[in-house]
C-alpha cells in the first residue's frame, strides 16, 4: 500500500544542522565601589580578614534608586552592539536572576521592552549562582531546536538588596552587577558543547533566604567543601562530553564565588594558575552574573580570542551546579 505525502513535505532534502554560538559579550556595573574598610569595622574584622578569607577587596553597590532590569539592559545593548544585531532580531531575552526589581513581572519582559526587543519572549530563570549556565542551556536549546535564531542570555543580580550587613559570613562577600552574550544560529554544530547540570535539594539549608527574613544565610564550611567537589567534577565531565582534554581548554572561567574555591578547584585538577580567571577581587560574588562579567573582564584584557575553548563552570544554592566548554566566537 502506498503513502502520498502532502506536498510540503520534502523527503530528500538534506538535513542541516543548527549550532549555536556566543557572538559577544557585554557588561554593566554599578559606579559605587566600596572597600572593605567599609565593611570591615562594622563587622569586627580587618580588612586583610576579609582579603584572606574571600580574596575581595572591593565590589559594586547599587544605590537604592538603580534597577536590576536597567543594569541587566545595559549590559545587554552592550553585547547586541558588539555582535552587531539590532534589538528587534531577537527572538528571545533570558535574564538569571534571585533578584528582580519586583517579584512580579519577571526581569526579561522589562528588559526585552527597554532594548525594544519587540519580537522577542522573554522570562527568568532562577538557579541562583548556577543561573546564567542554566540559562545558557536553555537558549542553546531553542536555537539547537530550530525554534530560535538569536537569543540574549542575561544574568544580572542586585546581592545587596538580599544582606543582613552585619553577617560576617556574607556582608563581605557579595555584590552587584549584570553581564550578557549574545546565542546565535550557526551551521556549526558544537561550539557550545553538552552543558552538564546537576542539583541536590539535600543541601538547600546551607545557602538559603528564608522568605519570612529576606536575607541571605549561608554556611561557608559546607558550602565551600561542596562547591569544590561539585565543580571539579562537573569540570571533568564537561571535558568529557565535549571530547577534548583539560590541557587543551585555554581558559577555566568559574563561578566568582571566593577566592579560595578557585584556587582550590584549580589545585584539586592540576590546572594551570594563569588559565583560570579570578576577578573576584574587584567584582565580589554577584551570584548570577559572576560569569558573564568574568568573560567581559578576559575579554577587556584581551585573553578571549575567537577559537579559544572556554570552560564555564558555576554553583550556587539549591544545590545547584553545571559546566561547560565553549569555543569562543560564532567561527
Amino acid at each position: 500500500m502506498s503513502v502520498t505525502l502532502p506536498e510540503f513535505i520534502e523527503p530528500d532534502a538534506a538535513i542541516v544542522p543548527v549550532g549555536a554560538a556566543i557572538s559577544s559579550v557585554g557588561a554593566s556595573l554599578p559606579e559605587t565601589v566600596v572597600p572593605n574598610a567599609d565593611i570591615a569595622a562594622r563587622i569586627g574584622v580587618s580588612d586583610e580578614w576579609i582579603v584572606r578569607r574571600t580574596g575581595i577587596r572591593t565590589r559594586h553597590v547599587a544605590g537604592p534608586t538603580e534597577r536590576l532590569a536597567t543594569h541587566a539592559t545595559h549590559a545587554a545593548a552592550a553585547a547586541l552592539r558588539r555582535a552587531g544585531v539590532a534589538p528587534d532580531q531577537v527572538d528571545l531575552v533570558l535574564v538569571a536572576t534571585t533578584t528582580p526589581d519586583e517579584v512580579m513581572p519577571n526581569a526579561a519582559p522589562l528588559v526585552a521592552h527597554e532594548l525594544g526587543a519587540v519580537r522577542a519572549g522573554a522570562f527568568d530563570i532562577g538557579a541562583a549562582c548556577t543561573g546564567f549556565l542554566s540559562a545558557l542551556a536553555v537558549g542553546t536549546g531553542q536555537i539547537e531546536a530550530g525554534r530560535a535564531q538569536t537569543v540574549l542570555v542575561i544574568g544580572a543580580d542586585f546581592m545587596s538588596r538580599i544582606l543582613d550587613p552585619d553577617d560576617r559570613t556574607t556582608a563581605a562577600v557579595f555584590a552587584d552587577g549584570a553581564g550578557a552574550v549574545v546565542l546565535q544560529a550557526t551551521g556549526e554544530t558544537g561550539r557550545i558543547g553538552p552543558i552538564v547540570l546537576g542539583s541536590d535539594g539535600a543541601g538547600a539549608d546551607h545557602i538559603i533566604v528564608p522568605r519570612e527574613q529576606g536575607v541571605i544565610r549561608m554556611r561557608g564550611h559546607e558550602t565551600f567543601r561542596e562547591a569544590v567537589a561539585r565543580l571539579s567534577l562537573a569540570t571533568v565531565q564537561a571535558a568529557r562530553a565535549a571530547g577534548t582534554r583539560l590541557d587543551d581548554i585555554d581558559l577555566f572561567v568559574y563561578h566568582q564565588a571566593n577566592g579560595r574555591i578557585l584556587t582550590a578547584v584549580g589545585e584539586r585538577l592540576g590546572l594551570p594558575a594563569d588559565r583560570v580567571v579570578d576577578c573576584i577581587s574587584e567584582h565580589g560574588n554577584t551570584s548570577a552574573a559572576t560569569l558573564p562579567l568574568a568573560l567581559a573582564h578576559v575579554d577587556e584584557q584581551g585573553r578571549l580570542k575567537p577559537g579559544h575553548r572556554v570552560l564555564l563552570g558555576a554553583f550556587g544554592a539549591g544545590f545547584t551546579w553545571g559546566a561547560t566548554v565553549v569555543q569562543w566566537g560564532v567561527g
